[in-house]
């Protein structure tokens, strides 16, 4: 099972994304990986994470989302941490607006690998603790290392 630490990095991990609609979070969210994985299509990536949700919320409830995709391309499992300018309806279970994401992108093969990262995420990010702790970062390295210093 990989890690936050080795799923995410300092590139992949921003504050303040804006985007009111699934698809303009997607946009922004999908060229924020590409900028650090040039090998995986923004378009591929953004029509895989929209395909996904549509068969079902990706929200976790608690104001946290997990998107997800499998992907051509994609050499190894990867994630992006984010947090929104503006909380956007993603279908929660609790129906709270989604303001924390993470996102995880797998490569196609990887069936069993990304159910196990989907759970472990979803662990994690179900901790109030944690989801207050990533609130009150003020800063793009503070997200990250609070979120890896978290995941342990």
């Amino acid at each position: 099972m990989e890690t936050l630490k080795e799923l995410l990095s300092p590139a992949r991990t921003q504050r303040g994304v804006k985007g009111t609609s699934k698809k303009a979070i997607f946009e922004e969210v999908a060229a924020l990986v590409a900028a650090d994985h040039p090998e995986l299509d923004v378009g591929d990536l953004i029509g895989k994470l929209l395909a996904r949700e549509k068969l079902g919320s990706t929200g976790l409830g608690g104001g946290v989302a997990i998107p997800h995709c499998r992907l051509a391309n994609c050499a190894e499992p990867l994630g992006a941490l984010v947090t929104l300018g503006e909380p956007a309806d993603f279908d929660a279970p609790d129906d709270t607006p989604v303001d924390l994401l993470v996102v995880l992108v797998v490569p196609e093969e990887a069936h069993q690998d990304h159910l196990d990262i989907l759970a472990s995420i979803a662990r994690l990010f179900s901790q109030a603790p944690l989801r207050a702790a990533l609130r009150a970062c003020e800063s793009n390295r503070a997200l990250y290392d609070t979120v890896v210093g978290w995941d342990g």
